[in-house]
């Protein structure tokens, strides 16, 4: 047995437990229930996607062999002007480290460093260098930016949207 698929049946048997560490945080708050991920998305803050995210989205989590197709795929699916911004936000972080992007095009073989004529490809190897390099960075673009993680399907990133899910039904039992 590989350890992604080990790794996948621990996360599910810690699902199938009840696992709801991640809620332990969140305000109990009524207003705070969201109908679904966009209204999440829009509604929560920033510190609050930040909080769910942060501990959650990380190679120690969801090692990079896994995630970087996931990446890839959910940003193929992510409207363009989205797109850019979520590239848009990576190249700033980044900047703030001292990458700067045009170091970065050519270290990643990027086709352009301007955000708003990169092809999906370019910004999956920019988010897969950033969540293997940077974990921080990229969970804080993550929190900007959450448009890009409802299309992500790895069980780990399905166990933070269950975590979302409890908390919009938390108040409704």
């Amino acid at each position: 047995m590989s350890s992604s698929d080990q790794y996948k049946r621990e996360i599910n048997r810690e699902l199938a437990q009840g696992n709801v560490e991640s809620l332990k945080d969140l305000p109990a708050d009524p207003e705070q229930e969201y109908e679904n991920f966009d209204d999440f998305a829009q509604r929560s803050t920033p510190a609050q996607r930040r909080q769910l995210f942060g501990r959650n989205m990380h190679p120690n989590t969801i090692p990079t062999q896994q995630m970087e197709p996931e990446l890839q795929k959910a940003i193929a699916q992510i409207a363009p002007n989205e797109r850019d911004d979520v590239a848009r936000e990576f190249f700033k972080q980044l900047e703030k480290r001292g990458l700067k992007e045009r170091d970065l095009e050519r270290q990643l073989g990027l086709s352009t460093h301007n955000p708003n004529r990169m092809s999906a490809d370019d910004v999956s190897k920019l988010a897969a260098f950033t969540y293997h390099n940077h974990p921080d960075i990229f969970q804080e673009v993550m929190a900007e930016q959450p448009a890009l993680v409802k299309f992500l399907s790895n069980p780990v990133v399905g166990a933070i949207m269950g975590a979302v899910a409890a908390k919009w039904l938390g108040g409704r039992r």
